[in-house]
Order: structure tokens, then sequence, then C-alpha cells
């Protein structure tokens, strides 16, 4: 009798304890979805600062324009980061997945990437499109976040052990993959830095 008491008495420690963890990591996704609201918003309300052929001036042909960027961080959300997090929802994420590297560690320690500059060289593949409008930027982000508010409230009953690899952090799982869009939006605060420079240099230029 004793022994089945203990054993509930376990049972519910263990419960309880898992309750207590899907509860924190909500409340730590629902911190992420706010800053990341906050972040795209303002990303939105930026757009109303330039015209369509500021937004897709390139300072040279290695480099993106501002347009390139937006489109960029739009189709990393809705078409990579997104769908590895339904990836570890159902299961198609591998439980056998490397831990994170020595870099991914750092990151999430930060929480955010680390402050460089990354380049990768231009492709088809990669490199974004021209964007064909200021709505299509706007209407996109939007999208970002209607999506990111979908999947927010069933993070924390998915397996954290359903990790999927990213190429520089290692295997993540999907509340760190949430976290991701969020620190990667931010990241590209830095480009678009750069990017607000030299247009301004370029609008002096042509006034002188």
């Amino acid at each position: 009798m004793q022994t089945n008491q203990n054993q509930n008495q376990n049972q519910n420690e263990n419960l309880n304890l898992n309750l207590n963890q899907n509860q924190n990591q909500n409340l730590n996704t629902l911190d992420a979805l706010n800053r990341f609201e906050q972040l795209a918003e303002t990303y939105i309300q930026e757009l109303e600062n330039y015209s369509l052929e500021e937004l897709t001036r390139k300072p040279d042909e290695e480099q993106w324009s501002l347009g390139q960027m937006y489109v960029h961080l739009i189709k990393s959300a809705l078409y990579r980061h997104l769908p590895i997090m339904e990836a570890c929802r159902t299961s198609s994420g591998s439980d056998e997945a490397a831990g994170k590297t020595e870099s991914g560690v750092e990151a999430y320690a930060r929480g955010s990437y680390p402050p460089i500059r990354i380049q990768v060289p231009p492709s088809k593949e990669y490199t974004p499109l021209q964007p064909e409008s200021k709505e299509q930027l706007s209407d996109g982000l939007r999208d970002v976040i209607r999506a990111m508010r979908a999947i927010q409230p069933v993070l924390a009953d998915i397996p954290p052990a359903h990790t999927v690899e990213h190429p520089g952090f290692g295997g993540l799982n999907a509340v760190e993959w949430f976290s991701l869009v969020e620190m990667h939006y931010r990241h590209h605060l830095r480009q678009k830095e750069r990017l607000d420079a030299f247009l301004r240099e370029t609008k002096e230029a042509a006034e002188a």
C-alpha cells in the first residue's frame, strides 16, 4: 500500500514538474512573441520612410537593397523557420540530432546572433528578388506575425528533444527555432543601419 502511495506521489510530482516547465516555457515564448511583434511592426512603420526606388537601390552588385533584406526576413521566417517548428511538432524532427554547437550555445546564452557581418556570395538560390511594391513587404511581415501568433500556443507541447539542425548553431528544438526568428530580425537591424546611411549619402550627393 505504501509503495502504491509513493508511486502515485512520484507521478504527481512529475506531472506538476512538467506543468511548471510548460508554463515557464509558454511565458518565455510569449515574451519572445511580444518582442518579435514590436520589431516587425517597427519594420512595417519604417517602410513609410522610403520610396520603392529607394527600397530597391543597391550599394553595389554584391550587396542587397533594403527591399531585398525585407524579402529575406519574410521568406526565411515563412519558408524555413516556421516549417521547421512544424516539423518538430509532427515528430519529423530528429530525436537523435546532435546538440548545439559552441556558436549555438553562445548565441542562446547571449540571446542574439554574434555581432559580426555575415556575407553570402550572390546566387539564384539565396539572393532575394527585389520587391515589387511596399505593400508586398508590409503584407509579408503581417503574414509572419499571424503565423508566429498561431504557433506560439502549441510550442510548450512539442518535445524539446525533437530538434532540427541549424547550419551554424547545431540542433535546435521548436522553442529555440521560434526564438531565432526574433533574433534574426534583430540581427538585420545592423544591415538596415548601413543601408539607411547609404541612402542618406546618395540623397545628399544628389542634392549637392
